[in-house]
Order: structure tokens, then sequence, then C-alpha cells
């Protein structure tokens, strides 16, 4: 009988110890953010709580991490080099999977709440992104490459670490702020939550987030995405008909 007890409180102590875990409870300030003519950009708000088992009271060292990241995308990266005075792509290299909009905030910098295994894991910083290289490139290449892509990702503001960017009020409510930029590609984003603990990730959640294009911005993406050819087509008739009507009307100005 005494066997069997201490059975099945082996078997129920990960169960119990699951449950002694605090949970987190997150939400955004917007789940459907929508791109129209006017659109210059948004800011995020998000936000949540940490649920302690029991009541009890929360315990110091919690930190938090919150990461927002858009659909994954194949992308090619050229470099361009001067060859006998002219400018040329001389190689690239294909990521299959990296992500279109990546922002991370945390309570604390990264680097003093995980290791670099824990970090890598979970895909807390630009350093740590997963891009998945296509191939055909040595390791050196595809790291010169990689820091190409993060650096050119940051100038477009697509691509972001947000230092003690996450406020911690009580050791229960927690809030981060992250920009949107105005050309941020649209898909659904996932905005993670990780509660950190003496280095471990000791909680998650996430939210999900759709950004669309509505009215004629989505008409045009769709066009070009649909009818590609024609689309083509057009814009350059367009451009020619724009370009003969201003030539037209300084012509009758000044002559």
């Amino acid at each position: 009988m005494k066997r069997l007890a201490a059975l099945v409180l082996a078997l129920a102590s990960p169960l119990l110890l699951g449950q002694a875990q605090p949970r987190l409870v997150p939400d955004v300030s917007q789940r459907h953010i929508e791109i129209r003519y006017s659109f210059t950009g948004a800011e995020l708000l998000l936000f949540g709580a940490i649920l302690h088992p029991g009541g009890r009271a929360p315990e110091p060292g919690t930190d938090v991490a919150v990461v927002l990241k858009g659909p994954l995308e194949r992308i090619v990266v050229r470099e361009k080099q001067q060859v006998a005075g002219v400018w040329m792509n001389v190689e690239r290299v294909r990521f299959r999977s990296a992500p279109s909009f990546y922002a991370v905030a945390s309570s604390r910098p990264l680097s003093e709440l995980v290791d670099e295994r824990t970090a890598a894991i979970y895909e807390l910083g630009l350093q740590n992104l997963q891009l998945s290289p296509g191939g055909g490139a040595d390791a050196e290449t595809f790291r010169r490459f990689e820091r190409g892509l993060i650096d050119l990702r940051q100038r477009q503001q697509l691509y972001a670490e947000i230092p003690r960017g996450v406020e911690i009020s009580e050791g229960v409510l927690y809030r981060a702020r992250i920009s949107i930029p105005a050309r941020v590609p649209v898909g659904t984003y996932t905005a993670e939550t990780f509660l950190i603990r003496d280095g471990r990730v000791i909680a998650g959640a996430a939210r999900e987030i759709e950004i669309e294009k509505l009215g004629f911005e989505r008409f045009v993406a769709d066009a070009a995405e649909d009818w590609s050819l024609s689309y083509g087509i057009v814009a350059v008739a367009v451009s020619l008909l724009l370009g003969w009507a201003a030539g037209a009307f300084f012509q009758r100005r000044y002559a």
C-alpha cells in the first residue's frame, strides 16, 4: 500500500509542480489593424497580468519579455560590389523563413535574463532569429548576409529590440509598447509573452493580431499579386501618361 501511494505521488508531482507555477493572462490594445491611405503607423500596447497560484505574493526577480512577430517569408539578400566602376549584384543568399516583422521588449536587457541556449530556443533577440538559409553558402558568408539583413530591417523599422521596454507593476501587471511602421507587411502576427525567473522561462502565452489593407490600398496590392503582368503594364502606362501631361502643362505655361 505504501509503495502504491509513493508511486501515485511520484506520478502526480509534475502536475503539482506545474500548478505551482504562475500563469500569464495577456492581451493587446488592437487585435485588428487596418491599413488605409491615411495610415501613418500605429503604437500597439501589449499588456496583461501574472496570476500566482493560491493568491500568494509575487516572487522577486521575475521578468517579462514580449515578442511581436510577423508572418514568415522567403527572401533573397543580394550584395552589391563595384566591378570595373559599375555597381553590380555579386553574391546573394536565400533565406527560407525570415520574419517579416520582429520586435522584442523586455523588463531588463535580454543578456541579463537568459543564457544563450534559452534565448536561441525561444528566439529572444535579433541575434537568435532562426532564418533558415537556403543553402549554397558557407557559414561565414551566411553570417555576413544575416547581419546585413538584420541591419537593413532595423533601418526600415521592421526589426527592433527594446531593452527595459516592459513595465511591471507590483509584480502582477505588465505592459509594453511596440511601434508599427507605416510600411508594415500585412498578415497574421503573433504576440508572445514569456515569464522569466532565474534564467528560465516558466510560463508563456500568445495572442494573434491581424494587419490587413483595406480600400484602394487592398485593391492595388491584390492586383499586383493576382494580375502582375497587367499591373506592370498599367503602372508603366500611367507613368508615361503623367510624364507627358506634366511636360505638356509646363510647355504651355512657359511657352
